[in-house]
């Protein structure tokens, strides 16, 4: 906590976080609850507990305030994320354990039930995990390999390439929040869920330009593993998906144009 106070120290090793970003945190957070140490307190306590996640008895000798405080703080924490703008990831939805394929947890997530994106004219891009689908929401996913054509060849070159920038956006949330995503969480499950939101609601440090490159070995490799389950209107997405397939292929200035209009989508365990 000394380091943060004495306005000069790099934070990056104890919080993850430069120390720009981590004053914009403190201004953008509305804490609702007094433990008697101060906002600051509260927040560098549960940025500090993000980026080493140990246990509370460590947190509570490293700021010298008691544990049970500190238990507080971290449960009130990720009540208080939900405030700021959650920067460049539009939506989340997590709950569901690694085992659940992933058109359930789709089929499950207020996106799909409530069709709350894309907007009308825009499609979502998925990979192979999820169904092609037109309705209830669009979803364009890749032509399973081998493909059968040079159309479908292109297409899933393009397709593979606007990923790309969610598979980099994944690579640098696990990089930053390592503790948390790369060893077994001690928390109980029922809360783990939460921790797992409050990272990527922190995705604002892009917005200030607090950018950490992700490893190589943080990166999700690709996964063109064909959906289990099938969707009554994949059909539907399959011939958008043509459609969308010959255009990106004809030798015309209309591909950017197209794929201007397709929002990214990813799926993550």
């Amino acid at each position: 906590m000394k380091i943060y106070f004495d306005g000069e120290s790099e934070l990056r090793t104890e919080y993850r976080l430069s120390r720009q970003t981590l004053d914009h945190l403190i201004q953008s957070l509305h804490n609702h609850s007094d433990y008697g140490w101060g906002h600051v307190v509260d927040v560098l306590v549960f940025a500090f507990w993000l980026a080493s996640a140990t246990s509370y008895r460590v947190v509570s000798r490293a700021f010298d305030i008691p544990r049970s405080t500190v238990h507080n703080i971290i449960q009130s924490g990720r009540r208080d994320l939900g405030n700021p703008e959650a920067g460049k990831f539009l939506d989340i939805f997590v709950g569901y354990t690694g085992s659940v394929h992933d058109s359930r947890v789709l089929r499950n997530s207020p996106l799909y039930v409530e069709q709350l994106y894309p907007p009308e004219g825009h499609c979502i891009l998925g990979d192979g995990g999820y169904p092609c689908l037109e309705l209830p929401i669009c979803i364009l996913t890749p032509y399973r390999e081998p493909v059968r054509s040079p159309v479908a060849a292109r297409f899933n070159t393009h397709h593979s390439r606007a990923r790309n920038v969610v598979e980099r956006s994944f690579g640098m949330l696990k990089m930053r929040w390592r503790t948390i995503f790369l060893k077994a969480l001690e928390v109980k499950p029922t809360f783990a869920p939460k921790v797992i939101a409050c990272c990527a609601i922190l995705h604002i440090c892009l917005t200030n330009g607090d950018i950490m490159e992700p490893a190589q070995a943080a990166l999700r490799p690709e996964n063109h593993e064909a959906s289990l389950l099938a969707e009554p209107d994949q059909q539907c997405g399959e011939r958008r998906r043509d459609r969308l397939a010959a255009a990106v292929s004809a030798p015309v200035a209309l591909a950017p144009v197209l794929w201007d209009q397709i929002m990214i989508t990813f799926r993550f365990h």
